[in-house]
């Protein structure tokens, strides 16, 4: 089984790498291998809401001049996902909110590529905005039928300075039982699959509110 994380911070080595490092290391321990795909540095551009992906449903955006459809490949075979964010104005960082807009968009027009996925999201800041960040990720999360992993409490630990999230003592606490609960449901997944059937997918209803 594999975890792949993306790190949606400009900072290669920062604290959400640190951070992501953390859950993936208990993740490890737990014998399921962990990668984690830096896309924060990367010149991201936005969805445009052409709706190309859900016309030609061949699992890619329209959009090919940068390693979204890549990535969304490498999310398709993963058997978790885990999302993180450092805090910009109380939100996701600019490129990762791209990012994440168009990958789960593709994703979510070809099939569903990411339902039932174990998925977690995590955000790294100074001081404030943690939470709405967090709601913010979860959205996709929640969004795409995954099967949310959680720890001890939110996941958003802090640091301003690279490393500084080790000295955030329950922030590492965190991280570790996010890593720990999401080994235990990605086994619990496996152990499972051919005892208990997946609910069938629905057709997703849409309700206009305005005729």
């Amino acid at each position: 089984m594999k975890v792949i994380a993306i790190n949606g911070s400009p900072k290669k080595d920062g604290n959400t790498f640190q951070a992501l490092s953390m859950v993936g290391k208990e993740l490890m321990a737990g014998g399921i291998d962990f990668e984690i795909l830096h896309v924060g540095h990367k010149q991201i551009h936005g969805c445009m809401a052409c709706g190309k992906c859900a016309v030609n449903k061949d699992e890619e955006c329209s959009i090919k001049t940068d390693d979204v459809n890549q990535w969304i490949q490498q999310l398709k075979t993963a058997d978790g996902i885990i999302i993180g964010s450092p805090v910009y104005y109380s939100g996701i960082a600019g490129t990762m909110k791209c990012f994440l807009d168009r990958a789960f968009y593709v994703a979510g027009s070809n099939g569903s590529l990411f339902r039932h996925k174990v998925g977690a999201a995590l955000v790294v800041l100074r001081r404030s905005g943690g939470s709405a960040t967090l709601d913010s990720l979860n959205h996709y999360i929640h969004y795409s039928e995954m099967i949310v992993a959680t720890a001890n409490y939110w996941n958003i630990t802090h640091g301003r300075a690279a490393g500084e999230v080790e000295q955030d003592h329950e922030g590492r606490q965190i991280m570790r039982m996010l890593g720990k609960n999401m080994t235990w449901l990605l086994k619990m997944k496996e152990a499972s699959k051919d005892l208990i059937p997946e609910p069938a997918a629905e057709q997703k209803v849409a309700t206009n509110f305005i005729r």
